[in-house]
C-alpha cells in the first residue's frame, strides 16, 4: 500500500498510515458491531474523528516546543509507574493488555507524552489564571441547592424498600417472606435515620426507589398531588422531621419533610457542608470550558490543511 499525506498542521504533515494506526481499535470495533450496510459511512466518519485527534496532539506538541515545554523518558516511565500502582498492575501485565488491545508500548507512550505536554500547558496556560469567587459559590448554591417552596406545599425526600418481584414465573408463595425482608430493611435504615444520621446519604446506600440517586428527594407536592398513604405520612410533620413507616403496593416507605406548611425557601443541603464540592464543580465546568476556548485559539493561529 502506498502511504499519502492527509493533513498539513503548520510545517507537519499526518499521513494516512498515522491515522489507520491510530484508529485501528475504533475500525476493528465498527467492523464487528456495525451492518455492512452502514460500515463504510460510519467507518468514513470515525477517520475523520481520528484525523482531528490526531491534528489537536500535533498543535499541542508544538505549542509546548514553541514555549519550551518538554517530557522526559524519566517523567513517562515516572507516569508509566503511577499508572501501574493506581490500577495494582505490573509492568509486564500491563502492557500485555495493551497489547491484547492492539496498542504496543511505543504508541502508548506518545499517546502519555500528548497527555503531559496538554497538562504543563494547561497548569501554564489555563489552570493558573482561573479564579473560584465566594460569589460565584453562592450564586451556584442558591440555583442548585435551594427551593421556593409555596404555602402548604411539601418538600420531601424519601426512602423505601420493594417487596415487588416482576420476574415471569415468580411464586406468588415467596410473597410473605420477600414483605419481612423488605420490612427488616426499612426498620434499620429508618432506626438510623431518626439517629440523625444523613438521609440522603442513606437514600443513596439504601433505598430500592428510582429516587435514590438524587439522595430521595422527590421535590414538591401539593396537599392534592399525593397518594393517600403518603399524605396521611407527611402533613402532620414539621420541617426537619422523619415520618413513620408506610406500607404501599408494593413496598414499604418513610419520608422527611424539608419544608415548614408556611413554604418559603428550602435548603437541599447546609452551605458549608456543600461549600467545597460546589468549588471543585465550578473549577472543572470552568476549566473545561477555558481548555476548549484555548485549543480553539491555537487552531485558529495554525495552518491547517485536510487534503
Amino acid at each position: 500500500m502506498i502511504d499519502r499525506v492527509v493533513a498539513e498542521v503548520n510545517d507537519e504533515i499526518i499521513t494516512l498510515s498515522e491515522v489507520d494506526e491510530e484508529g485501528e481499535i475504533i475500525y476493528q470495533k465498527i467492523i464487528r458491531e456495525v451492518p455492512p450496510e452502514e460500515r463504510l459511512e460510519v467507518l468514513g466518519q470515525a477517520q475523520e474523528e481520528v484525523l482531528d485527534g490526531i491534528i489537536e496532539k500535533t498543535l499541542i506538541a508544538q505549542e509546548a516546543e514553541k514555549q519550551g515545554i518538554t517530557v522526559s523518558e524519566e517523567e513517562l516511565d515516572a507516569a508509566i509507574e503511577q499508572i501501574l500502582a493506581s490500577n495494582n498492575f505490573s509492568r509486564e501485565e500491563f502492557f500485555l493488555k495493551l497489547q491484547e488491545d492492539g496498542i504496543d508500548e511505543t504508541f502508548y507512550r506518545e499517546t502519555l507524552r500528548s497527555q503531559i505536554y496538554q497538562n504543563k500547558l494547561v497548569s501554564r496556560e489555563v489552570r493558573s489564571k482561573i479564579v473560584i469567587t465566594e460569589d460565584m459559590i453562592l450564586d451556584f448554591y442558591d440555583t442548585e441547592y435551594t427551593s421556593q417552596v409555596s404555602e402548604g406545599s411539601f418538600y420531601l425526600l424519601q426512602i423505601g424498600t420493594s417487596w415487588e418481584n416482576t420476574e415471569e414465573g415468580k411464586s406468588t408463595e415467596t410473597l410473605p417472606e420477600d414483605k419481612a425482608k423488605a420490612r427488616k430493611k426499612i426498620e434499620r435504615i429508618h432506626k438510623l435515620a431518626k439517629s440523625g444520621q444523613d438521609f440522603r446519604d442513606l437514600a443513596r446506600r439504601f433505598s430500592d426507589l428510582p429516587s435514590a440517586p438524587e439522595g430521595g428527594d422527590i421535590g414538591v407536592f401539593a396537599k392534592d398531588e399525593m397518594a393517600n398513604y403518603m399524605r396521611d405520612a407527611v402533613t402532620s410533620l414539621r420541617a426537619g422531621e422523619i415520618s413513620s413507616i408506610i406500607e404501599t403496593p408494593v413496598g414499604y416507605q418513610f419520608f422527611m419533610l424539608l419544608s415548614s406548611k408556611e413554604g418559603g425557601i428550602v435548603m437541599r443541603a447546609p452551605y458549608e457542608s456543600v461549600k467545597e464540592e460546589i468549588r471543585e464543580r465550578l473549577f472543572r465546568d470552568i476549566m473545561q470550558r477555558e481548555l476548549e476556548n484555548w485549543i480553539e485559539g491555537i487552531r485558529d493561529r495554525a495552518y491547517i490543511r485536510k487534503l
